[in-house]
Formats: structure tokens, sequence, C-alpha cells
């Protein structure tokens, strides 16, 4: 079942043929609809973008798409917030589903768009204008732990060395608030503090890709897309539950990643079904001083490198295990 929000386009909205178990009508904002729905089960909310107040600064939208979860929500647009800048900080916020075609919603219903969908309209994180003087077009992943030490500092060194043997030494990595960098010796390996980030990457124009271990920094639109990592042993997660009861609530439509995992395609399923949630990947202890062939896999999911680099001759993944 499914809800509406609606405002100027309410008439039109409330003849829409879909199951709906309750229909608000009005303005709001973002933390009256969040505190509103926050508690409230439904599949899909159908949300008139002008029943949302100040809907033209993207922070509003992103207020409710962190406080409801991004796959929940359709965006029902206007012309006027139709255009490159704002539809490309949609996507930068993780909000995938939107239009400003009645007729459509009910395919986005059935179908929901995926990032790969609406990545020809992501102009870069962040908006257009700020992340282009500020990255000159630098690809950017973010990496955070979840549960404590879930491995983004050890990950983000793995991953950097198997794209530096793809595309060259080009590949950088940063790490926003501590010196753990230290340890790796490696010039493109940069510890910065919170107030550096965007002026470091301005010096670091020559990049073809940079990782950043995010650690406490909660700004995460100088990103183009964010990884999140659980170790699920049952020590670090009944402590994350315990610390934060709605955590994968905040996690819906994230790509999770089950590091350092032992689990198996069955325990996936049931830790999926009992978290409520969505494993994009489950990676297996690695050995940093090691080539893991594993992480060509993984890279070519995030739609970065070649992912058939990780199969074997015979058509096999090496990993048999291990759940895509």
């Amino acid at each position: 079942m499914n809800v509406i929000v609606a405002n100027e386009r309410s008439s039109t909205l409330s003849n829409l043929d879909i199951d709906v178990i309750k229909n608000v009508t009005g303005e709001y904002e973002a933390d009256e609809l969040v505190a509103m729905f926050k508690d409230f089960f439904y599949d899909k909310m159908i949300l008139d973008i002008t029943a949302v107040k100040n809907y033209k600064n993207i922070d509003a939208i992103k207020k409710i798409s962190i406080g409801l979860g991004e796959s929940k929500l359709i965006l029902v647009l206007t012309d006027d917030v139709c255009q490159s800048n704002y539809l490309s900080d949609l996507v930068s916020i993780g909000v995938y589903n939107f239009t400003n075609n009645i007729n459509a919603i009910k395919n986005l219903i059935a179908k929901p768009n995926e990032y790969k969908d609406v990545a020809n309209i992501q102009q870069l994180s962040g908006g257009a204008e700020r992340i282009n003087n500020t990255t000159n077009g630098i690809k950017i992943l973010g990496i955070r732990n979840i549960t404590e030490h879930a491995g983004a500092t050890t990950l983000l060194y793995m991953l950097k060395k198997e794209l530096t043997d793809m595309f060259g030494p080009n590949i950088y990595g940063i790490e926003i608030g501590k010196k753990d960098f230290s340890v790796f010796n490696d010039k493109n390996l940069i510890s910065v503090g919170e107030m550096d980030v965007e002026s470091k990457l301005r010096d670091i124009y020559t990049a073809k890709m940079v990782l950043i271990d995010l650690n406490d920094y909660k700004d995460e639109s100088i990103c183009d897309e964010v990884i999140y990592l659980i170790e699920p042993s049952s020590i670090k997660l009944n402590k994350l539950i315990k610390n934060n009861r709605r955590i994968f609530e905040k996690l819906l439509g994230k790509k999770i990643i089950l590091n350092k995992s032992l689990l198996t395609n069955k325990d996936v399923t049931e830790f999926e079904y009992e978290s409520n949630s969505k494993v994009f990947y489950n990676l297996p202890p690695l050995d940093e001083r090691k080539k893991n062939v594993i992480l060509n896999d993984f890279l070519g999911r995030l739609g970065i490198g070649d992912a058939t680099a990780a199969k074997k001759s015979d058509g096999k993944n090496i990993f048999g295990l291990f759940k895509r």
C-alpha cells in the first residue's frame, strides 16, 4: 500500500489508479513529514514536491529522504525544478525516482529506478557548479564505517592499489579527521581536516579517482557515491542496534557492504530479512598484502573497471560461496 502527500497536484493525484492507505493534502516542513510518517508502514510515498515547504532547497528533500528512506520516495516534480542542476542534486542524495508525468508514477512503483537508470543526468554530486569548481570532474567514492572498525581504512588502501593497477598512478585516497594513512607510507594517501577537504580536492586536479574515508565527516554530497561498511559479527551488530535502533531505516536504498564477512548466501538472506535491508556486496576477510581478485568484481559491480576480471577461465566465480 502507498501514501500520497499532495498540494498543487492533489486533484490529479487523487485519481491515480494505485492502492493508497493514506492521503494527505497541504504544505509541510520536511521535519513535519518525517515525524508524520517515520513510524507508519507503507510501500511508496508519492510526494507532490509542492507539498514540501522550501522544496527548491535540496536540503529539504534530503532531510525527508534520510528520515523516511530514499527508496520509498517517488517525487512528483514541477516544471520549475525539472532542470539539470536540481535533478543532478536529487541523484546525488540517492533519490532516483522522480517525474513530472503523472502517468509515469505507476511504472516507478512497479519498477523503481536504480542509480544506473539516472546516472546520465547526474553532473556529479552536490550540484554541478559547486562540485565542478571543487573537483574538476574527478570521480569520488566515499567509504563510511557503520559498525565500529568495519575496515574502511584498509579496504580503501586495497581498492586504491587495485585501481592503480587498472588506471595508473593518479589514484588518490583521502582520510578526513584522522592520521591512519601515515602507516602506509604512500604519497597518494592524504590525511586532511574537515575544513580542508574541498581545497585538497582542488590541489589533486590530475587525479583520475579519489577514495575518501569519511570517518565522522557528515557531508556526503562531495562524493559521487558512498558505500557503507558493516562487519556482520554478532557483537558488532548488537552494539550497532543498541546505539541506534533505526539505523537500517536510514540505510534504506544505500549500498551496504558486509565487510570482513564469513556469511554464506543463506546467512546473507537471513541478515537482509531481519534487518529489512538489501546487501549490495558480501566481502570476505582479505589479506591487504596480496592481490585480491574479488576486488575486481566488487569494483565492476560499482561500475568501475571490469567485473569479468574476477572470473576464472571456465566462467565461474573464484569465490562462488559469496553472494554478489
